[in-house]
């Protein structure tokens, strides 16, 4: 199949399907991280949306999506900045929405739990890292067209809860650089970390996507 996996820099999905004989492009206005420079498309998606796709996997940036950050939008608290961030929350779920119209018969869109399961619809399913044996909690939301929910292939222990709500492997506060040093939750690479695809669910979902049939 060919397919297209949208804003992911790190390649980790684009690589599973590539593993299995699929023609998987990972797309983002980032260069890639995942060492396949030969399949990533550093540009704008919106124009590869146009294309013929068998399938199109979006991670969609969650900064203005998710409920985590509510808070800063409060006008009378923050004024101005919360203004914008309002009109970034717009504009975000604009970007959300191209993907969901687009014309292709297979799509999952995944993102953290917020404001789309009210301005859009509530997903197909949500699923956890611990149930694709990674030792995390983080709950991932998944939009679902013409594709099966995702079965877990390998339900470990959740891991201990740190600072913050989070757990070891999922926790920005314990985001951790090339070198194993742990960085700042503010710290700018911190989002990219935790944007980035847990190996084991990436793996089953191309393993159980990549096996949907082609329509004729």
């Amino acid at each position: 199949m060919k397919i297209l996996v949208a804003c992911e820099e790190s390649q980790a999905v684009t690589i599973e399907f590539r593993k299995l004989g699929h023609e998987a492009y990972s797309c983002d206005i980032e260069p890639c991280s995942g060492g396949h420079p030969e399949w990533h498309l550093q540009q704008d998606v919106i124009p590869l949306l146009k294309k013929k796709w068998d399938m199109i996997l979006a991670f969609p940036p969650c900064t203005f999506l998710t409920v985590t950050g509510n808070r800063w939008f409060n006008v009378e608290r923050y004024g101005d900045k919360a203004i914008k961030r309002h009109k970034d929350r717009e504009k975000a779920i604009e970007f959300f929405m191209l993907f969901v119209n687009a014309d292709c018969p297979r799509i999952a869109i995944e993102n953290p739990v917020g404001v789309m399961s009210t301005n859009y619809r509530k997903p197909d399913q949500i699923i956890q890292p611990y149930e694709f044996g990674e030792r995390a909690r983080k709950k991932t939301c998944l939009w679902l067209k013409g594709l099966p929910l995702l079965k877990p292939t390998n339900i470990v222990s959740m891991g201990e809860i740190l600072d913050g709500g989070y757990s070891v492997g999922a926790s920005a506060h314990y985001a951790r650089d090339e070198n194993g040093k742990i960085i700042a939750w503010n710290d700018p690479r911190t989002a990219k970390i935790r944007s980035k695809t847990f190996p084991g669910i990436a793996k089953a979902m191309a393993e159980q996507w990549g096996k949907t049939e082609i329509d004729t």
